[in-house]
């Protein structure tokens, strides 16, 4: 495996334990706290750091540490009010522009998010939505589009999973369905309209 995609499952690994709050919001951690946690390599695990601080989820704080970001009392507007924005472009994008191969990732999430509407998987959920965040980046040709929205979707996910129930989980994963099926009809436009729908959902719930 090489040292890149040991970095990503690394990231993958920590991203996961912030998002679901078991490293909570304002907590001071060291580096090596984080090497047991992800279970990989120190190079890995660095990478994944600065990833994580670039995305504004952990804080590099001199002479102190590594401290997981607080939530703020204004974040989950800001976030919302820019993802209500850059999705529905996104996601008319990736309906026009995806591969055979992608399109059938993003078929494997929808179904990989029903299964666990059904079971109340709250955290099987985020797997599944960062799946479809990441092919959606791999499969949007506008570079500036996914860079701006992959820390916003990873802030999106911490803020919705700490006030997160079934209910509102299955309200999200069949508005997801929605946009996914347009995406794998490739229909620009039902998925762009999918999409905001979602993300007023989101913005709402």
């Amino acid at each position: 495996m090489s040292l890149q995609s040991q970095a990503h499952l690394a990231y993958l690994a920590l991203e996961r334990l912030i998002v679901t709050l078991k490293l909570k919001p304002g907590t001071l951690v060291t580096e090596r706290q984080l090497l047991e946690l992800a279970n990989h390599g120190r190079t890995p695990v660095r990478e994944a750091i600065q990833k994580l601080a670039w995305q504004g989820l952990i804080e590099v704080r001199p002479r102190v540490g590594l401290q997981i970001s607080r939530i703020r009392p204004d974040d989950r507007v800001h976030v919302m009010q820019t993802r209500q924005q850059l999705e529905p472009l996104a996601a008319a994008l990736v309906a026009e522009h995806a591969s055979t191969e992608a399109r059938q990732v993003i078929s494997d999430c929808r179904q990989l998010m029903q299964d666990c509407a059904g079971r109340g998987d709250l955290e099987g959920f985020l797997v599944a939505d960062k799946m479809f965040d990441e092919v959606m980046e791999e499969a949007c040709p506008n570079r500036y589009l996914t860079a701006a929205l992959a820390p916003l979707q990873t802030h999106a996910r911490r803020i919705w999973f700490a006030s997160a129930s079934p209910e509102k989980m299955k309200g999200s994963v069949a508005r997801h369905v929605k946009v996914m099926r347009a995406i794998e009809t490739a229909d620009p436009a039902g998925a762009a309209a999918s999409m905001s729908q979602l993300m007023d959902y989101l913005a709402d719930a």
